[in-house]
């Protein structure tokens, strides 16, 4: 597909759904039902989804290491977006030109996604020598709120720029 039909083509979201908690899905579910966008949740397994006219689907993906993360970095294309706390995952979108939310609300892109993941490196390398290191905190209202409003923020820029290579 050409640079241009990508600019022209309303934006996909992606989300890495094996992990994404259900106030993400919910909050994702609303924006595509405002504004008409295609929504493809990425699995091991089938996960339930709202009537949304078709909009909306489940993606269920063979069970094994990261089947979800190829085959969103396989068919998600430049300005779609990706919605995951798999900063390898998001690391290799950001590299494609997709924007990429984690449920929290950070948005990772060229300028900070590379330092995520040398820090997650870092992280895993000192879990796998048995340094214990906490997880992550549960996921709060703040969270949600941060989510919600970064990506509204994602979504206007990413409408505006369609609207203006038309």
């Amino acid at each position: 597909m050409s640079n241009e039909k990508l600019a022209s083509k309303p934006p996909t979201i992606w989300i890495d759904a094996d992990a994404a908690p259900r106030d993400v899905k919910e909050i994702v579910f609303k924006a595509s039902a405002r504004l008409h966008l295609q929504v493809r949740l990425v699995a091991n397994q089938s996960i339930g989804v709202p009537n949304a006219s078709g909009r909306v689907q489940s993606i269920a993906v063979p069970y094994g290491a990261n089947c979800a993360d190829r085959y969103i970095v396989e068919n998600a294309v430049p300005n779609d977006l990706a919605i995951t706390a798999d900063i390898p995952l998001a690391a290799a979108l950001v590299d494609k030109g997709v924007h990429v939310i984690e449920p929290r609300g950070d948005v990772l892109d060229g300028s900070n996604v590379k330092s995520r993941l040398a820090s997650r490196d870092l992280l895993d390398a000192a879990r796998g020598s048995g340094m214990e290191i906490s997880g992550p905190r549960p996921y709060s209202m703040k969270d949600k709120a941060a989510f919600a409003s970064a990506l509204d923020r994602i979504l206007t820029k990413l409408i505006r720029k369609k609207d203006t290579s038309n």
